[in-house]
């Protein structure tokens, strides 16, 4: 192999070694990634909503009160689930 040669493979050496590290670092975003993170954010609301609901079904028997334990932890179920999602969509980012 002649220095030409030797320098042409040496380029498409560091050529490649600098795409790969690109791409370590930045990885492509892919569509079942985007629905990974729709799922997870789906969950982030619903878990602390539906327990909110059923925390408050409970107390209502449990501790009748002249307000709705149900609809006020379900509304700050729904709250807590909003601001897990913002948290977690704005980390994705």
């Amino acid at each position: 192999m002649n220095d030409r040669q030797s320098n042409d493979v040496s380029r498409r050496i560091a050529a490649d070694a600098r795409r790969a590290d690109a791409s370590r670092k930045a990885p492509a975003l892919s569509p079942l990634r985007g629905l990974a993170v729709f799922g997870m954010v789906g969950w982030a609301v619903a878990v602390p909503t539906v327990g909110g609901a059923l925390l408050g079904l409970w107390l209502d028997r449990r501790w009748p009160a002249s307000f709705s334990w149900t609809l006020t932890l379900l509304v700050g179920g729904a709250f807590i689930g909003g601001l897990l999602a913002w948290r977690w969509v704005s980390r994705e980012r």
